[in-house]
């Protein structure tokens, strides 16, 4: 079935009923122009058009409490296309939802119609013009990676979201996004100096800045651009003192309600002296509801040079607003409140927890202020005058002033607020509803004093966080919208919340617009008479109503088409986890509340999503996987989702990376969640012979083992190898692992009965160590286990090898939970005595994903007979570096153990799940000891992950994965420098993609050994 006919028998039986018109009636469909018409559209696109049902679930959600689930997603690549898209979504009467990263809280990216992606493909920087400082861009260009590239010339764009590492230009124009530093820089609109707009005629115009002149010239145009522009003239013109008495007061700074007549207003020809009128200004902020964005001409400005934090501490939220009238007089470049829920929230997240090394004591809010300035006298000044300030009138009780670099961990602990906020367990979440409210400054305190006597009277409690500097802070009623009690105390504050920003004459929306949930309150903060010139607006532009329908103008209610049916049970489910901390499956899903930290580019940092960065579809996030899986659990048959197609697809490109456990927010962790699916989904239509296979790889091993030389033959003869390659779907560009000659235990009393291995020197003996050699050192890589029992007892440390001889990575990596939790029960119980005889002994591991096993799946799935036990292995298993780290720290550790007057430059890739869990601090320390000069590379997922590498429809994916950033870097190598990699998958990819021998820490450790 073509595109055409799909979305032809979607439109007719599945979708909703089309757009409705200015007459509210829904438009008949002419069955024989539908179809022409669909079939034209699709020989136009040099995008593509996706109508399947897993596109159609990824693309039914926002980073909002609202879903609803579209016809279709369209992906243009052209202005042609966007125009070709136009036409179609009028000849059939649907509208068309723009989108760029999705990350919208008022549900603007949500709509029954076509969703047009401009991510995938439109995002190209057209122009640099450094001289005049301007940028040309498409929509879909990331800020983050456009200030990268703009860094080399000392310019940046100055707004600046909390979600610059995934949000797009074109996001933030919909938007009129801001950002932290808006006292200084403001709004998108103050820096759009002309966009490039398909109008509803699916004519493209470049609009900007027009005389009153030029501005006549294009009124008189007979298109759709110059009757919008009649409409705007004629509706400010006879309105501008309504206009001028119910929009917000012009010291509100942030002010995204509704249309911006004011902003027309106060220019000319409306207001003498006026600036020029400028439709690109009037446009930031409109949602995509007047015309689709496809280039946008910005202003960029000069980086600062000198800059610095100083993270005020307050014991109560109130004195930090007051406060913060005080620090707007010293020129900052940004105030930002951190209440004490985000504070706590961060002592629970892997990675924000390392981000909180300067907060001191107890703070109930901490007011981070932020000065530019051109010297680093002039900077430290302004510190000492504003601490000074705060001192003599005796606000807040800490101040530590943070630079560059440690200045970053405060920005990276403040943006990471709102999915900190979702990870919040249970149903009650702090919600979007009246997140975004702003006022003047000045009265921002008794602003806030109001807001918590409404929240007292609905008996909610409420999180403050975010744009103190400019009036606005992110305000966060926690509610459960799965209960019809707390739906109506949603409605109820949102209503009552408009009356008083009404009353104090702020804007509803200070940043993140109408959407879904603040267009149903606009006719009750500005009036019928408003509202009327609103809709004369949106007629003026889109007659036919296309664009982003219901959106400000016709708004659905507020209540409806959230994420969850209020009054229906969350399904309980068995399964082979206990998710226990996510108080069941279903809700682990709905940890992920679609702030898309998952889009990230490589560039960035960071692990997650390897998958994602390799395609960048949308199908390839945690956020994606996620929504199709809460989707479907929570549909009326959750078990089905277990045999669902599109989840397996949405799962597939999953390399299990343990990323998302750590740099996500909320901590969704998708790899656990994957090997859930896989099991459960084998249950029902079997387990396929390649998950046997890599499942059973300890076993079929220890099997090999016996013959090794047979088994090696087998895997390398050119016939038996393309016989086993076709069998299993493997990648004839890889070799499998081959067999060691001897396995550890053969090979360790081998080096006993050599002398390579004498055992510690009993005077200067320490504790007694279990080594735990996994299945890969043990049969693959026995030399790894070698080198690590060397240098233990080189350090006078007496190893014994621990009595598990497999931790499940394998099984759990391939979805076989029941075989992990059965193979860890077995290991337990052959453990159990030791551990409980040697209660102090440490367990000292090689194989990051093996080790890090024990401690972060085995007590999740073991039955509750062994889980104290497995507690307690949990509590005492460390990573080889990990184990020496903590002896230095503890002062145990022998001087004088490696060779160190010749430093040896080295790069150092860590193994994904080390980075996800315990980090790599522990490796550099290790290595430092060895006299190792190491550079710890910005690396995420090697791309091998396992067996994924080898399977050979995601060998291109692995390939791609590892030329994001690690293959590259390890071609710039020098000769003399050495590459260290303690995950063996990580050392097969860099030999097959590079080309280079890579080091686990224990042979360059053992390298370093001073000798006799």
């Amino acid at each position: 079935m073509n595109a055409s006919w799909a979305l032809f028998f979607l439109v007719c039986e599945v979708a909703p009923p089309p757009l409705i018109r200015r007459s509210g009636e829904p438009m008949a469909i002419d069955v024989t122009r539908a179809t022409d018409t669909l079939e034209q559209l699709a020989g136009e696109l040099e995008g593509e058009l996706r109508l399947d049902d897993l596109h159609r679930s990824l693309y039914a959600q926002d980073a909002s409490v609202y879903q609803s689930e579209p016809v279709g997603v369209v992906f243009p690549r052209t202005v042609e296309d966007v125009q070709a898209i136009v036409r179609t979504a009028d000849a059939l009467g649907l509208g068309l939802i723009p989108r760029a990263a999705g990350t919208s809280l008022a549900g603007q990216c949500v709509g029954e119609g076509l969703v047009v992606d401009v991510g995938r493909h439109m995002n190209q920087i057209l122009e640099l013009n450094v001289e005049e400082k301007w940028v040309r861009v498409q929509p879909g260009v990331v800020l983050d990676e456009l200030n990268r590239y703009l860094a080399p010339h000392g310019l940046f764009f100055g707004p600046d979201t909390s979600t610059s590492n995934r949000c797009m230009i074109g996001g933030m124009i919909g938007n009129n996004s801001c950002g932290s530093h808006s006292i200084l820089y403001g709004n998108t609109m103050a820096h759009v100096l002309e966009l490039g707009v398909v109008f509803a005629d699916a004519s493209f115009e470049r609009v900007g800045a027009w005389s009153p002149e030029g501005l006549r010239d294009r009124m008189h145009q007979s298109d759709r651009l110059g009757e919008a522009l009649r409409v705007l003239d004629r509706v400010v013109r006879e309105h501008g003192e309504l206009i001028e008495e119910r929009y917000p007061r012009r010291d509100v700074v942030r002010r995204n309600t509704g249309y911006p007549l004011d902003d027309i207003l106060w220019r000319a020809p409306y207001t003498e002296d006026g600036e020029d009128f400028s439709l690109a200004r009037f446009l930031c902020g409109t949602e995509g509801t007047l015309g689709l964005v496809t280039e946008a001409r910005l202003n960029l400005v000069e980086r600062p040079v000198e800059k610095c934090v100083v993270c005020v501490h307050f014991d109560s939220l109130e004195a930090s607003l007051r406060a913060t009238v005080v620090a707007v007089k010293h020129d900052p470049a940004a105030v930002e409140l951190i209440d004490r829920r985000v504070l706590e929230q961060t002592k629970q997240n892997i990675e924000q927890s390392k981000n909180r090394f300067w907060v001191e004591g107890d703070p109930d809010a901490v007011l981070v202020v932020e000065f530019y300035r051109e010297s680093h006298q002039a900077l430290e000044e302004a510190c000492h005058r504003l601490i000074a300030e705060f001192r003599s009138l005796d606000m807040g009780y800490a101040y530590p002033v943070l630079r560059a670099p440690q200045d970053k961990a405060v920005w990276e602990l403040r943006k990471a607020g709102l999915g900190l906020l979702m990870g919040i367990e249970g149903d009650v979440k702090p919600v979007t509803v009246v997140e975004d409210t702003a006022v003047a400054v000045d009265v921002l305190p008794d602003y806030v004093r109001d807001f918590a006597g409404i929240m007292d009277a609905y008996n909610t409690a409420c999180v403050y966080y975010a744009h103190a500097s400019v009036g606005e802070l992110h305000l966060r009623p926690e509610l459960n919208l799965k209960d019809p009690e707390d739906v109506r105390r949603f409605k109820g504050i949102a209503e009552d919340v408009a009356d008083l920003v009404r009353r104090y004459r702020g804007a509803i929306s200070g940043e993140h617009g109408d959407g879904r949930v603040r267009s149903p309150l606009l006719e009750r903060f500005y009036g019928p008479e408003i509202m009327a010139l609103h809709r004369q607006v949106k007629e003026g532009f889109d007659p036919q109503g296309i664009f982003n329908p219901r959106n400000i103008v016709d708004p659905r209610p507020i209540d409806a088409d959230f994420r969850f049916v209020p009054g229906k049970p969350t399904p309980e489910l068995r399964t082979y986890f206990k998710w226990e901390a996510e108080r069941g499956l279903v809700r682990a899903t709905e940890l992920c509340n679609g702030a898309g930290v998952c889009r990230k580019a490589p560039e960035a940092g960071g692990t997650m999503c390897p998958s994602y960065m390799a395609t960048r579809d949308e199908k390839d996030t945690t956020r994606g996987r996620a929504n199709v899986f809460r989707t479907l659990l929570t549909g009326d048959e959750p078990e089905a989702a277990f045999e669902s197609d599109a989840l397996a697809e949405a799962l597939d490109l999953c390399l299990s990376c343990k990323g998302c456990k750590s740099e996500c927010p909320a901590n969704v962790d998708m790899a656990k969640m994957k090997a859930e699916f896989l099991q459960q989904r084998y249950d029902r239509q079997g387990t396929p012979a390649r998950a046997l296979l890599f499942g059973h790889y300890g076993r079929l091993s220890k099997l090999g083992a016996l013959v090794p030389w047979l088994a090696n033959f087998m895997l390398s003869f050119a016939l038996t190898r393309a016989l086993f390659n076709a069998f299993f779907k493997l990648s004839p560009q890889r070799q499998m692992p081959m067999m060691a000659a001897r396995s550890f235990d053969a090979a360790l009393r081998r080096a006993r009965k050599d002398g390579r291995l004498s055992g510690p020197d009993a005077r200067a003996q320490n504790e007694t160590v279990w080594l735990y050699v996994d299945p890969f050192t043990d049969f693959s890589e026995p030399e790894v286990g070698l080198a690590a029992v060397e240098v233990l007892e080189a350090a006078g440390y007496r190893v014994e090898r621990f009595g598990m001889r497999d931790d499940g990575r394998t099984y759990l990596s391939k979805g076989m939970v029941r075989h992990a939790r059965e193979l860890m029960e077995t290991g337990l119980e052959s453990v159990e005595a030791d551990l409980q005889a040697y209660p102090e002994r440490r367990v000292v591991g090689l194989e990051p994903s093996a080790l890090l096993t024990f401690r972060d799946e085995l007590p999740d799935l073991v039955s509750e007979r062994w889980r104290a036990l497995a507690d307690n292995l949990a509590s005492r298993a460390l990573l080889f570096e990990e184990f020496i780290a903590a002896e230095v720290d503890a002062g145990r550790w022998p001087q004088g153990l490696f060779e160190t007057s010749r430093p040896q430059s080295a790069l150092l890739h860590g193994h994904c799940h080390q980075k996800a869990i315990c980090g790599t601090t522990a490796t550099e320390v290790a290595l430092g000891l060895a006299g190792y000069e190491v550079e710890t590379l910005r690396t995420g997922c090697c791309g091998m992950a396992g067996s994924f590498g080898y399977e050979a429809e995601h060998y291109e994916v692995s390939m791609k994965v590892g030329e994001l950033v690690l293959l590259p870097r390890v071609r710039e190598m020098g000769a003399e420098q050495v590459m260290i990699a303690p995950g063996t998958s990580c050392r097969h990819q860099i030999a097959d993609g590079a080309q280079r021998e890579a080091l686990h820490p224990t042979l360059a450790l053992r390298a370093r050994l001073k000798r006799g």
